[in-house]
């Protein structure tokens, strides 16, 4: 049965002092002075319960039982430091890989931009890159298999124990197919739409989200023709004239020649807050904190833009 004595620490100083032959570059190898380095030899001798040295003057020899606890010792100290290893890339902590969730809009420009930035930081890094709904990303997190997320998220709705960045915010648009009358007059009133059609996202999505929000505040259950999975197939149902939809002014570079972006009157307006969102035992890992930093970067580039 091992002796609570005999710790890593020594065991340490024990491969160290093997490896380097005496107690002074044994000093200099683990950054104790020599008397340190002495003490903890002298202690772990104790703990065993054997003569592991021979003095020789100042110095100490190691014996042969020494030379084989020592082997001992690296292997122990080896596996350990594997089995960290492998435990830290479980939880996604000091990884060669970063998981990003994002919501499909963001990887016209945002996502790239920040991609770019973190392969400059570190580019021994690994991205890769998960699309989905708010709802969806939120359940990864949750879950472990993305290590942080880039969506649009309104402040009381931040789980438990995750920090969040806020990048930048986006106004919300009456979006319609540009070959077609416009919607009315701008900014628009939202309620001279009850009669018109819509296409939309499916539940879980925050555009969806807002739609829902806006029609019920004005008063009217929208029509809705087709719901989607992914906002580039919503603007392209738009750009057809399938429906009127509501859409994020991000979005807006992407079909500006088919689609017309109507702004609401200001006592309609709503915006997106786009976020980054990270567990809060992830944010001193080297991986986050280049994430981190991009974002900060982007962030300021919003507010001075």
């Amino acid at each position: 049965m091992t002796n609570d004595e005999i710790t890593l620490k020594k065991l340490k100083v024990l491969t160290a002092f093997v490896t380097a032959g005496n107690l002074a570059r044994t000093a200099e190898c683990t950054g104790l002075s020599t008397v340190s380095v002495h003490r903890a030899l002298h202690s772990l001798e104790n703990a065993i319960g054997c003569p592991l040295f021979r003095p020789q003057g100042r110095n100490l020899t190691p014996l042969p039982a020494t030379l084989s606890l020592a082997e001992t010792a690296s292997e122990v100290l080896n596996k350990l430091e594997e089995g960290i290893r492998h435990t830290r890339e479980q939880a996604g902590v000091a990884t060669r890989k970063l998981r990003i969730g994002a919501i499909y809009s963001l990887t016209s420009e945002t996502i790239p931009r920040l991609i770019m930035g973190i392969k400059l930081r570190r580019p021994e890094l690994d991205i890769e890159l998960q699309l989905g709904s708010s709802r969806e990303l939120l359940s990864q997190l949750q879950q472990h298999t993305v290590d942080a997320l880039l969506i649009a998220m309104p402040d009381d709705a931040q789980p438990a124990g995750t920090q969040s960045l806020p990048l930048y915010q986006d106004e919300l648009f009456i979006a319609s197919a540009a070959s077609l009358p416009a919607p009315g007059a701008a900014p628009l009133d939202p309620t001279s739409l009850r009669e018109q059609r819509f296409v939309t996202l499916h539940d879980g999505f925050a555009t969806s989200l807002h739609f829902y929000q806006l029609c019920q505040r004005a008063g009217f259950e929208p029509r809705v023709v087709m719901r989607v999975g992914d906002i580039f197939s919503l603007m392209n149902l738009v750009a057809g004239g399938i429906g009127y939809s509501l859409l994020p002014g991000r979005v807006r570079p992407l079909l500006a020649e088919r689609i017309r972006f109507t702004p609401l009157l200001p006592a309609w307006r709503s915006t997106q807050h786009i976020k980054l969102l990270f567990h809060d035992y992830r944010e001193r890992d080297p991986n986050l904190l280049a994430l981190v930093a991009e974002a900060r970067m982007l962030a300021r580039a919003s507010a001075h833009h």
